[in-house]
C-alpha cells in the first residue's frame, strides 16, 4: 500500500467516485488547503495522496489496463519476461530481474527503496507460470525521460509485427516516430532497423531460408498453376543464379487474345542479395500492360539474357503450333541484342522511342530540334520523314551521324516493319521499377508471392471491368474510332468499285480499299484501327468501322486474355518437407539453394527517383494542315477557304 500521509500534487484532482465517504475521519494534517483545490474536469486514478515534491509517473493512469494480481497466470516464463517488459515501458518505470530461471522469475523496480516486487513461480506439473507474491505500489518517481531501457530491439520487433506483416515498407524513422507517439518511448533509428529486421525474418523468413525454400515453391506453383512453368537453377557451390516464372494464365491469355509484340527490360534487386529482375510482357486489347513472364537471376549479363530468351523461345514453342512472328521492344543493349538474334530470328526488334528520344534530347539539347524530331517519329510516310529530317539537319548537321547510330528502321513509325498497333514505348519500365521497391525488403519467395498476388487481383480486376462493357472494341479504341468518324465528314468518297475508294480532302486524295484493309495514308495499317479515310469510305457504303478494326482491339479479345485465372499458392507450412527429392525446374527440392555471391554492401544506398513524367513524350504543337498555323487541327480551322 502506498504511503497515505502524502499531499496530493496541485495538478492531480480526485473524481467524484472516488471521494471518501462522510462517515470517515480525515486527520486535519492530511486536510487538502482550499486554495489546492483542483478542478472539476481533472481526475486521478489513484485518490491516495503523494508528496508534493515528487512528480507522479503516467503509469498511474493506466493501472487498470496494466494491472498484476496474485494468481494471475503467463503461458511460460518468456510471456511473462514480455508482459512485465509491457508493463515497465507503460507505467513509465524501470525493471530489474532479480532470479529468472526454469521455475521461478523474481523482478522489482530498479529504484532504491521502491517497495515494486513481483514473483512469479512454475505451477506443478504444467507448463504455465503463476504470481506468488506482490507489491504492486510505487513510490519512487518512475522514468523521467523519454529513453527505457526495457525497450530493447526484441521489444521492438513484436510492437511493430503486426504493422509489418501488411506493409514490408514500414521505415526505421516510421517505426520510432509512432513508438514515441504510442508508447512515449525514445528509441534510435539502428534500433528501429534492428527491430524491423528481426520482425520481418519472423512475419516472412530470413533472406537465407527464402532461397532453400525455392525448389519447392516452383513445385508448389507448378502444382496448383498446371501448365504453368517455375523453374529455379543453381551455380557454382549450390549458390543460387537463375529463377523463371511464367503462368498458364499469362501463356494462354497472350498466345489467344494479345498482338504479336512483347517489351523486355530489366531492373536492379537493392535487397540483401543483389540481382536483377528481367520480364517479357505483352500488351492487351486496351492497351495496357500484360505480363508473361519473369525471372530472377544473380546479375545482369549477356549469359543470363540469352538464357532468358531461351526460356521463352521453349515457352511459346511449347504453347504454339506456329510459332508467330514477334514484334519486340527494348533498349536493345548487347545482351537483349544478341539473344533475340539468337533465340528470335525473324522477330522485328526495334527501340524503345523514350529511349531513342532520351538519346537525342542529352546529345543535342535543342528544343526546336527535339520538336521536329518527335513530328518525324509519328510520320506516316518515308516522304513527311524525310522531309523532317531535311529541317533538322538545317539546324545542326550532326544530325545525320546520331541516325547511323539510331537507324530509323528501328524506331520511326515511317520505316519500322514490326506490328506495333501504336504502342512505341516500355510500359514495363515502370511496373519493374513498383516491383522492385515494394520487393526489395522481402525474401526471394515473399516477392515472388508479392507478384502473383498482383498479377491475380490485376486479371480479377480487369475481367471484370471486362465483363462490364457493352460496345464492341475496348474503351480506348471506341475513342478513336468515334474521332476517325467525326473527321471523316469533311472528306468526298468517290467510289471506284466494291472495294477500292477514293477520299477526297483539301490537302490531299488517298486510296482506300476495305478488303485489305488498307489506306494509302498509312494509319489503318500502323495503328490497326480504321483512320479518317477508311472510315469515310466505310460509312458511305453502310459498314460499321469498328467491325474493321483488329481483333486485337475487341472486348471478345479483352475477355479472352484474362479468361484464366491464377490459383493460389498454399502457405508453405503445408509443402512438402525437404529431401524427398522431387523436381524443382532446374534443381531438385532436396538440394538447398544458397544465396548467390553478390551481396549488398555496406552503407546507406543511394536513392535513385525514377521520374515518371520521363515515361511521356514531350506534348507535340498541332498544326493546322489547311492555313499550316499552330495551335489548332484543320476541323477546327476558321479561316476561310
Amino acid at each position: 500500500m502506498a504511503n497515505h500521509s502524502l499531499a496530493i500534487p496541485n495538478h492531480l484532482v480526485v473524481p467524484d467516485h472516488l471521494a471518501v465517504p462522510d462517515h470517515l475521519v480525515i486527520p486535519d494534517h492530511l486536510a487538502v488547503p482550499d486554495h489546492l483545490a483542483v478542478p472539476d474536469h481533472l481526475g486521478i486514478h489513484d485518490p491516495l495522496p503523494a508528496p508534493d515534491n515528487l512528480a507522479v509517473p503516467d503509469h498511474s493512469l493506466s493501472l487498470s489496463e496494466h494491472s498484476l494480481v496474485i494468481g494471475q497466470e503467463f503461458a511460460d516464463v518468456e510471456t511473462c519476461r514480455r508482459s512485465l517488459k509491457d508493463i515497465a515501458i507503460a507505467l513509465h518505470f524501470d525493471l530489474r530481474i532479480v532470479k529468472s530461471d526454469r521455475s521461478r522469475f523474481i523482478a522489482k523496480c530498479s529504484m532504491d527503496g521502491c517497495p515494486w516486487r513481483v514473483h512469479v513461480a512454475k505451477c506443478p506439473g504444467v507448463p504455465t507460470f503463476t504470481i506468488r507474491t506482490l507489491h504492486g505500489e510505487h513510490t519512487c518517481e518512475g522514468v523521467l525521460n523519454h529513453h527505457h531501457q526495457q525497450a530493447s530491439v526484441g521489444w521492438v520487433a513484436r510492437s511493430v509485427e503486426a504493422r509489418l506483416r501488411d506493409n514490408p515498407q514500414y521505415k526505421p524513422k516510421e517505426i520510432l516516430q509512432d513508438i514515441r507517439a504510442q508508447h512515449g518511448v525514445a528509441v534510435s533509428y539502428m534500433q528501429a532497423w534492428r527491430g524491423k529486421e528481426r520482425s520481418m525474418a519472423a512475419v516472412h523468413g530470413t533472406f537465407e531460408e527464402g532461397y532453400r525454400l525455392l525448389p519447392a515453391y516452383c513445385e508448389q506453383v507448378r502444382k496448383t498453376n498446371p501448365g504453368s512453368i517455375a523453374s529455379v537453377f543453381a551455380g557454382h557451390e549450390n549458390h543460387f543464379q537463375r529463377l523463371f516464372v511464367s503462368y498458364r494464365a499469362s501463356i494462354y491469355g497472350f498466345i489467344k487474345a494479345c498482338r504479336p509484340l512483347l517489351e523486355l527490360d530489366r531492373t536492379h534487386l537493392k535487397g540483401k542479395y543483389l540481382g536483377s529482375l528481367l520480364c517479357a510482357a505483352a500488351v492487351d486489347a486496351d492497351d495496357t500492360l500484360f505480363p508473361l513472364a519473369f525471372a530472377i537471376v544473380d546479375s545482369e549479363s549477356d549469359e543470363n539474357w540469352m538464357w532468358f530468351l531461351s526460356e521463352l523461345r521453349k515457352l511459346l514453342g511449347v504453347n504454339t503450333e506456329s510459332m508467330p512472328r514477334l514484334t519486340i521492344l527494348s533498349d536493345r543493349q548487347r545482351g537483349i541484342l544478341e539473344a533475340v538474334e539468337t533465340h528470335f530470328p525473324s522477330a522485328f526488334h526495334g527501340f524503345c522511342l523514350r529511349h531513342v528520344s532520351e538519346n537525342f534530347r542529352d546529345e543535342f539539347k535543342n528544343t526546336k530540334l527535339v520538336n521536329i524530331f518527335w513530328s518525324a517519329v509519328y510520320a506516316l510516310t518515308a516522304v513527311e520523314f524525310e522531309s523532317k529530317i531535311s529541317e533538322m539537319v538545317e539546324i545542326s548537321q550532326d544530325v545525320m551521324q546520331w541516325f547511323h547510330r539510331f537507324p530509323p528502321r528501328l524506331w520511326a513509325v515511317a520505316y519500322f516493319e514490326g506490328v506495333r498497333y501504336g504502342h512505341f514505348t516500355l510500359g514495363v519500365t515502370e511496373l519493374l521499377y513498383n516491383w522492385a521497391q515494394e520487393g526489395h525488403e522481402l525474401p526471394i519467395v515473399q516477392m515472388m508471392e508479392h507478384i502473383r498476388q498482383q498479377l491475380t487481383v490485376w486479371y480479377r480486376d480487369r475481367r471484370n471491368m471486362g465483363m462490364s462493357w457493352n460496345s464492341i472494341l475496348v474503351p480506348s479504341a471506341e475513342k478513336r474510332i468515334a474521332e476517325a468518324i467525326a473527321d471523316s465528314r469533311c472528306y468526298q468518297v468517290l467510289r471506284a468499285n466494291e472495294i477500292e475508294f477514293e477520299i477526297v480532302s483539301t490537302e490531299r486524295t488517298n486510296i482506300v480499299d476495305i478488303r485489305s484493309r488498307v489506306c494509302s495514308c498509312r494509319r489503318w495499317q500502323i495503328y490497326g484501327l480504321p483512320c479518317a479515310h477508311a472510315a469515310a469510305a466505310l460509312i458511305s457504303c453502310g459498314h460499321n468501322a469498328h467491325l474493321f478494326a483488329e481483333r486485337c482491339f475487341t472486348v471478345a479479345s479483352y475477355l479472352e486474355t484474362y479468361s484464366e485465372i491464377i490459383n493460389p499458392v498454399p502457405d508453405r507450412s503445408h509443402w512438402k518437407e525437404l529431401g524427398e527429392g522431387t523436381d524443382g525446374g532446374g534443381a531438385k527440392v532436396d538440394i538447398s539453394i544458397r544465396p548467390p555471391k553478390t551481396r549488398r554492401p555496406p552503407g546507406r544506398p543511394k536513392k535513385k527517383v525514377l521520374r515518371i513524367e520521363s515515361f511521356k513524350r514531350p506534348k507535340r504543337v498541332v498544326q493546322c494542315g489547311r492555313c499550316h498555323l499552330l495551335g489548332h487541327s484543320q476541323k477546327k480551322c476558321t479561316m476561310p477557304i
